[in-house]
C-alpha cells in the first residue's frame, strides 16, 4: 500500500521536561513540527533568533519589490539557510511571503523606500557594506573570478526587468553569473542562491557550521 509523507519534526517531549528560558512549553507538550534543525527543537522563536544573532554572517541580501515578485520569499528562505546578516526589501512594504516558508520569523528583514535609502543605510556605519547588484551590464565583474567583499550586500531586481535604473546608479558595482545556454537570464532566486553561496565558499567557517546541518 502507498504510504503518505513522513511527518516532519518530533512529537511531545517524553520524560521530565528540560529547563531553561529557551524552551516553549506548548511545543514540549504538543510536539515541534517546524522546519528547524535539531538543535532548535522545542525552542521559542525568540530564543532561536537570539542564538542565530550570535553567529550571523557579514553579507546582506536586498531585493527590489515593485511587482510583488514571488521570488522574494524564496530568496528570504535561502538567506536564512546561509545565515545572512539582514534581508532588505526595497520599494513596496508588502511582499509575497509564500516562498519564505515562515523563515522570515528567524531572519531580520528591513524595508527601504528606495535603493538610495538602502545604500545610505549600508554605507553609514563604522564598517561600511558594499552594495553590489547583479546585472549583465558592460563592465560587470564575473562572479566566478571576482573577489567577493566580506562586507557586502547583494542586490537583485525583479524577475524579467532586472535592476531598476535607480538601483544601477546606487550600486557600488555590478556582477554577472556566467551562463552557457540559450536563455537570456536565470531565475532571480537561483541567482541569489549562487551569489550567497559564493560568499559562503569564501568566508564561512565550514568546519564549525557543519554541526548545524540537519
Amino acid at each position: 500500500m502507498p504510504h503518505g509523507p513522513a511527518e516532519v519534526g518530533v512529537g511531545p517531549w517524553v520524560g521530565p521536561w528540560p529547563t531553561g528560558p529557551q524552551y516553549d512549553a506548548r511545543l514540549l507538550a504538543e510536539g515541534d513540527r517546524r522546519n528547524v534543525v535539531d538543535r532548535y527543537r522545542y525552542w521559542t522563536v525568540e530564543a532561536i533568533v537570539a542564538d542565530l544573532d550570535t553567529r550571523r554572517h557579514d553579507f546582506h541580501v536586498a531585493i527590489e519589490n515593485w511587482q510583488h515578485d514571488f521570488n522574494i520569499g524564496t530568496i528570504v528562505r535561502t538567506a536564512n539557510a546561509f545565515l545572512a546578516a539582514e534581508v532588505h526589501i526595497v520599494g513596496n512594504r508588502r511582499w509575497n511571503r509564500r516562498g519564505a516558508m515562515v523563515t522570515d520569523r528567524y531572519q531580520h528583514v528591513r524595508h527601504h523606500a528606495t535603493v538610495a535609502d538602502l545604500a545610505a543605510h549600508l554605507h553609514d556605519r563604522p564598517e561600511p557594506v558594499r552594495l553590489l547588484g547583479i546585472d549583465n551590464l558592460p563592465g560587470s565583474e564575473h562572479l566566478e573570478t571576482m573577489t567577493v567583499p566580506r562586507r557586502v550586500c547583494f542586490l537583485f531586481g525583479q524577475e524579467g526587468p532586472g535592476l531598476s535604473e535607480g538601483a544601477r546608479e546606487a550600486c557600488d558595482g555590478t556582477f554577472s553569473i556566467a551562463q552557457f545556454g540559450s536563455t537570456r537570464s536565470i531565475n532571480a532566486s537561483a541567482a541569489a542562491a549562487i551569489a550567497m553561496h559564493s560568499w559562503i565558499r569564501a568566508y564561512a567557517d565550514l568546519g564549525g557550521d557543519a554541526a548545524w546541518r540537519g
